[in-house]
C-alpha cells in the first residue's frame, strides 16, 4: 500500500508544518507524486497555506485542508462554537482518497497527539484508522525528550515500531540541545531519531534543500 506518513508533534509549534513542508518539497524535487495535507486546523490556515506553496499548487487550498475553524483554540472546540463538528470517518474518507492518487501522502496533525481533532478523536485515532507511519517532531530543547517519551508510550506499540522522531533546534539552543538525541538513544532507536537545524521565521525549503545533509536527513526518514 502506498504510504501514509503522519506529521504529529510533542506540543503546538514544535515544527510540524515546517517539516512538512520539507519533506513535501524534497519528494517532489526527486519526482515522486506527493500530497501534503493538513485536514483540520483552527486559528487561521497559515500551515495550510504552507504546504499550499511547498506543493506548487498541485492540490487547491481546499484539498490541502477541508476543516477549518476561525477560533486559536482545539479544532474540536472552535467547530463547537460555529455549530460545525467533525467525524473521523469523512477526514479518514478524504486521506484515503488522496492516497490513491499520490504515491506518497503526508498528513499534518493539529497540536500534540492527544489533542482533539473533532467529535471524540484526535491524532493517535487518526493515525491508527490510517495505519500511517507516525513522525514525532519536537523543539530540540530541555524538556524534550520527556515530551518525546510520553508521546510514544501513548501510541499503541504497533504504531510506536514504526514512529520516528524529528528534533526541530529552536531560534536560540540552550543546555540540552546539543545533547538530546544521544540522550534519547538510551530509550529509542537511534537509526529512527532525527536532528534539523534552525530554518528561520520565513524558512525557504528551495534554499534548505541545497544543503546536501538536509537532503540526506529527509532522504532516510521517508525512504526515498
Amino acid at each position: 500500500m502506498k504510504p501514509i506518513f503522519f506529521i504529529t508533534g510533542t506540543d503546538t509549534g514544535a515544527g510540524k508544518t515546517v517539516l512538512t513542508a520539507l519533506l513535501a518539497a524534497f519528494l517532489r524535487e526527486r519526482g515522486v507524486s506527493v500530497a501534503a495535507l493538513k485536514p483540520i486546523c483552527s486559528g487561521g490556515r497559515d500551515d495550510a497555506l504552507a504546504l499550499h506553496k511547498a506543493l506548487g499548487g498541485s492540490l487547491t487550498l481546499d484539498e490541502i485542508n477541508p476543516w477549518h475553524f476561525r477560533a486559536a483554540i482545539a479544532p474540536s472546540l472552535a467547530a463547537k462554537l460555529e455549530r460545525k463538528s467533525v467525524r473521523l470517518a469523512p477526514v479518514r474518507a478524504h486521506i484515503r482518497a488522496m492516497q490513491k492518487i499520490f504515491v506518497v501522502t503526508l498528513v499534518e496533525g493539529a497540536g500534540g497527539l492527544l489533542s482533539p481533532l473533532g467529535d471524540n478523536f484526535d491524532s493517535r485515532d487518526l493515525i491508527a484508522a490510517l495505519r500511517a507511519r507516525p513522525i514525532i517532531v519536537a523543539q530540540n530543547k530541555l524538556g524534550a525528550v520527556n515530551h518525546i517519551l510520553l508521546t510514544l508510550e501513548a501510541l499503541p506499540k504497533n504504531l510506536r515500531a514504526r514512529a520516528k522522531v524529528v528534533l526541530i533546534s529552536p531560534p536560540k539552543p540552550d543546555s540540552a540541545t546539543a545533547s538530546n538525541a544521544k540522550l534519547l538513544e538510551q530509550f529509542f532507536s537511534r537509526k529512527r531519531i532525527f536532528t534539523v537545524p534552525w530554518l528561520g521565521e520565513n524558512f525557504s525549503a528551495a534554499e534548505a534543500l541545497k544543503n546536501p545533509q538536509m537532503r540526506r536527513t529527509l532522504a532516510a526518514m521517508v525512504q526515498i
